[in-house]
This record gives structure tokens, C-alpha cells and sequence, in this order.
């Protein structure tokens, strides 16, 4: 019997998970893929947004708020990539720079510090490559960028670590009430709970609907398209640069990642499928020339990757948080951006509604830091010389691109929640995410994942389920 049963392994998920273990209490979370971050949190914008765009009083403008304020102190607990690189909202026509104030004003309202109007001039001294034809702009300085796969990683772990349990891969295929309590359907065998939440990103409606057994919840589909660009780009911008928004969303911008690449998108089309996150053409040259009208010295060229990632947007316009009609099933969906930003103070907000719920106790052990994995490409000589003496593995490099080594490789596969796919060392230790895009290193990899997982070479899948990427095995006489 677990206290608490939690649907999703994103950002939201792995944050509840993370508040709630500083609490006596059994903790498990499902989630369908067979790693965490594998919807929506992988594949975002990174942006810890200030919040300025977010209604007044809304949960996204409350949540965002207070979020966007966790995260300088978070990111050092936890020890993945953030940045506090401030914003710019780019206006381009003088008509409209009464919008820039409006927004002003609601993040005054909303609790934003650090916000101020700047003439066109102003913008381009901090921003030399951005077009002349802005006239103007809202410079929020509290603005940042994070890595959210690392972030969630990191977060994931850190539960791990303080006594959650991680199922993943395992689909919950059903939720049957059980006297107060609840009774789990999952793909291999039946769990019991006290308390169910639901932060199953695009799903979190299926879920729900069959538990309350009528549909009182809908998520809809919003799929954004990205384009990545080549560290050589990354002095393009050093702020995040967006234009001004619109009923879909906060439009497209040009950033720069934690990695020092630069990100542009994302697009904002409803999909019918929650699976749908294949590239378009059209999505893909709209959300390109788009960027050029704020960076016009962007180029095709220097594109190494594109994806795509979809946003959980909620028909009620606002994050859904809270106890549902279905007494001790809690519901955190709709989270969409500025989902990313939120997640930390959503979860704060859950585990203590719940921990008081189940009369819990704060644990005197519990560890608030971990420390992430060793990263061979930023350290000086001596560091390098130092490490190789106490693990010769940190001297082999498997991923030239990013200068990713065997140790590292190694590290993120033992660790907590590790690695158990190419795509998992990938977003744990960069190997893979440079100019050649996994073109060079992946037999490597493969082999690695193969002689840490006891794994035949032809089990080993790049995102798992049915993604081998070997296989056979040729005749040796051939």
C-alpha cells in the first residue's frame, strides 16, 4: 500500500515526488515511458519566465511568480543548469508599444520585479544583433533559462535518493476506487493507494475521466515546433528575445540553451493525437522566419536538430491543481507554460496539502542537495588530470563533439534513476547533442549500455519500447 501514488514522471511529477519525500511517507511514481521526462518536459522552450504574461490572480500567474523566485536556490541544491539571463519582449511597430506597458503593468500587478520599457536604441546596445527595426521593448531581468530534462533529472533523483519509488514503463491502464483509497491497474500488476495524483501531462485527462467515469476534464493537444542552432550561434543572443504574444501563446523566440546553443520556436498548432510530435515543414520554415524578424542574422545552415514537444493545454485556460471531485485524487494538469517555471512552487503547495491530509511527518534525514554528474568538458587541466587519477574512464572521450567521457557515460547509467537507452546517457551527460548529432559516438554508447545493463548489443534502444537500433548480428566469416 503506497501513501501516495503519482501519474507522470515530468517536471511536475518529479517535483511533487521531491516535496513529498520530506514527509514519513511511501511514495511511488508510474509513468508509461521508460524514463522521466519523456513528454512535454524534454522537449520545451527551457525559459523560467519572470511572469508578465500571465493573468492577474490566475494559478499560472500566481505559480509562475513565486516558481520563477525558487529557482536560483533549487538549481544550487540540485546542481543542474540555470542561468538568470533576463528577457526582452521585442515590439516592432510604434502603435503597439502601448501592449509593452499593459504587460508592464500586469507583472507589476502579478509581483514581477525588474521590469521596465526600453526604447529600441536601449534594446540593441544590449542586444547588437537584434533587427532595427524594433522600436522598443519590456526588459524583464528576473527572466532565466534551464536545462528541463536536467532539471527533472535532478529532481527525480533527489526523490530516488530520499525513498521514492520509480516505476517506469509501466502504463496505468486503470483507477478503481477501494474504500478511501484506490487500486492501480499498471501493465504488469495491480497497486493500492491512499492517494492518487494526476500530473500525467496530456494524458492527465484520460486519467482522470476514468476515475470519475465521465468526462469533466479535457487537455488539448498544443504542438510547438523548435529549431536548434550550433554553439558557434550562441553569441547570436545573450537574452531570452521574444515577440510579442498572442492568443496561442507567448509566440516565437530566440534564445539562448544552458549549453550554449541557440533555440528558436516554438509553434502553437492543436493536434488531435497526444502522440503527435512529428516535425512539419511548414511549422518548422514558419517558426524560422518568424525568428529572423528579431535575429535577421540567423541562419538555416547552422541548424543541427529540429523536434518538437506538446504542451498540456487545459479548456478551463488555467493550470488545473487541487482535490477533484473524487475524494484523495488530486489533479495537476493543464500545465502548460508557464508549466516549466511553476513546477517547484506547484509542488510545494500539493505535498502539504496532502502531507496534512495524511497527518505526515517531516523526516530528520532528509537530503536536500545532490550533486549532478561531473562534466569533463568545463573543467580546467589540473581538474581533469586529478579525476582521470582516480577513474581512468574520465580519459577516454566517446562523444567528441561535446567532449563526453566513458566516466561520465558511466555515472549516468549507476545513478539513481539512470540511464537505460542512448537517448537517456543523452540528456544526462550531452553525449550525442553536438554538431553530428550522435553520427560518431552511438556504437560506443551502445556498447557501454550493453556491458553496464548486461545487455545483448540488439536489446539496447535509443528511447526504448521498440526502438532498437541494432537488429542483428552479422556472420563474422562475411
Amino acid at each position: 500500500m503506497y501513501d501516495v501514488f503519482i501519474v507522470g514522471a515530468g517536471v511536475v511529477g518529479c517535483s511533487v515526488a521531491r516535496e513529498l519525500a520530506r514527509y514519513q511517507l511511501k511514495i511511488a511514481v508510474a509513468d508509461k515511458e521508460n524514463d522521466v521526462s519523456m513528454g512535454t518536459s524534454k522537449a520545451n522552450s527551457g525559459i523560467v519566465h519572470a511572469g508578465f504574461d500571465a493573468h492577474t490572480g490566475t494559478n499560472k500567474a500566481i505559480y509562475n511568480v513565486l516558481g520563477a523566485r525558487m529557482f536560483p536556490e533549487l538549481s544550487r541544491e540540485l546542481d543542474f543548469p540555470f542561468r538568470q539571463n533576463g528577457a526582452l519582449v521585442l515590439c516592432f511597430d510604434e502603435s503597439e508599444k502601448g501592449k509593452l506597458y499593459e504587460l508592464l503593468e500586469q507583472g507589476q500587478r502579478n509581483g514581477v520585479k525588474g521590469l521596465s520599457v526600453i526604447d529600441g536604441r536601449a534594446v540593441r546596445e544590449m542586444e547588437p544583433n537584434v533587427a532595427n527595426e524594433v522600436v522598443a521593448a519590456l526588459y524583464a531581468e528576473t527572466s532565466g533559462i534551464v536545462s528541463p530534462y536536467e532539471m527533472t533529472i535532478a529532481l527525480a533523483e533527489n526523490a530516488a535518493t530520499n525513498g521514492v519509488e520509480f516505476l517506469l514503463g509501466q502504463e496505468v491502464k486503470n483507477i478503481d476506487r477501494d474504500g478511501d483509497g484506490f487500486k492501480v491497474k499498471l501493465g504488469r500488476k495491480t497497486v493500492k493507494a491512499k492517494i492518487v495524483v494526476n500530473c500525467a501531462g496530456v494524458y492527465a485527462d484520460e486519467i482522470y475521466n476514468k476515475v470519475v467515469g465521465e468526462k469533466k476534464l479535457e487537455i488539448i493537444s498544443r504542438k510547438g515546433e523548435y529549431c536548434l542552432l550550433d554553439k558557434k550561434c550562441g553569441g547570436l543572443c545573450d537574452k531570452t528575445l521574444f515577440q510579442l504574444p498572442s492568443a496561442m501563446g507567448k509566440g516565437v523566440l530566440v534564445a539562448p540553451t544552458t549549453h550554449g546553443n541557440i533555440i528558436v520556436g516554438p509553434t502553437a498548432d492543436d493536434v488531435p493525437s497526444k502522440n503527435d510530435v512529428d516535425t512539419t515543414f511548414n511549422g518548422l520554415n514558419n517558426a524560422f522566419n518568424t525568428a529572423t524578424k528579431s535575429v535577421p542574422s540567423l541562419a538555416r545552415r547552422n541548424i543541427i536538430t529540429q523536434f518538437a514537444g506538446l504542451r498540456a493545454h487545459s479548456t478551463e485556460g488555467d493550470f488545473v491543481i487541487g482535490e477533484s471531485d473524487v475524494p484523495n485524487f488530486y489533479n495537476v494538469a493543464g500545465i502548460e507554460s508557464p508549466g516549466l517555471t511553476s513546477a517547484p512552487a506547484i509542488a510545494v503547495d500539493v505535498a502539504e496539502e496532502i502531507a496534512g491530509k495524511l497527518q505526515a511527518v517531516r523526516k530528520d534525514n532528509f537530503i536536500s542537495r545532490r550533486k549532478g554528474i561531473s562534466c569533463f568538458a568545463k573543467m580546467s587541466d589540473s581538474e581533469r588530470e586529478e579525476l582521470i587519477k582516480q577513474n581512468p574512464l574520465y580519459g577516454k572521450i566517446v562523444c567528441r563533439c561535446e567532449n563526453v567521457t566513458e566516466g561520465e557515460i558511466v555515472d549516468s547509467i549507476r545513478r539513481p534513476v539512470g540511464a537505460t537507452d542512448l537517448d537517456g546517457v543523452k540528456r544526462r551527460t550531452r553525449a550525442g547533442m553536438g554538431r553530428c548529432q550522435m553520427g560518431f559516438c552511438t556504437p560506443r554508447i551502445m556498447e557501454i549500455l550493453s556491458r553496464e545493463l548486461g545487455k545483448d548489443m540488439t536489446e539496447i534502444t535509443k528511447f526504448g519500447k521498440k526502438s532498437n537500433v541494432a537488429l542483428g548480428r552479422t556472420d563474422e566469416k562475411l
